[in-house]
């Protein structure tokens, strides 16, 4: 449930401008997972989250980008907990999750930047990547698979 929780918690600042910590609880208890403000603060604290200037001069939560190892594990944690298969169509790869965590997977994998990968979109149990090219696919499903069996 935590790691559940924490995904959709970067999912969540990813897509709005979350200011406060009573804000992104009410946002995690709008999409059924309920929480407290405490348990928020446990995770900010967990997620290593920071607050940065935002667009009107306030200031919104962020994914600490310093190259933090423990950030990678969470994401490669995410992703091995909601893959299911993956497949191939020329430069499109199609990942099969877990029902409801696609959006957390493709969050992750979006957040690993990694040079193959333009970007995702995802559904409730299905992420499609646009990819690069096709040997950036195969490259790309090499790294997943690799990350899969550590």
């Amino acid at each position: 449930m935590k790691v559940n929780r924490h995904a959709k918690i970067v999912e969540l600042i990813n897509k709005y401008r979350i200011e406060t910590q009573e804000e992104l609880a009410e946002r995690l208890n709008q999409v059924g997972f309920h929480v407290t403000q405490a348990t928020v603060s446990r995770d900010i604290r967990d997620l290593k989250l920071t607050k940065v200037p935002a667009e009107n001069g306030k200031q919104k939560y962020a994914v600490l980008e310093s190259g933090n190892t423990a950030m990678g594990e969470k994401y490669i944690r995410i992703l091995r907990d909601g893959f299911v298969s993956m497949d191939m169509a020329q430069n499109i790869l199609v990942i099969k999750t877990v029902s409801g965590m696609a959006m957390a997977v493709g969050a992750a994998l979006d957040a690993m930047k990694w040079t193959e990968l333009v970007g995702c979109i995802a559904g409730d149990d299905t992420v499609m990547c646009a990819v690069r090219s096709v040997d950036d696919t195969i490259l790309l499903m090499e790294k997943i698979k690799k990350l899969l069996a550590k």
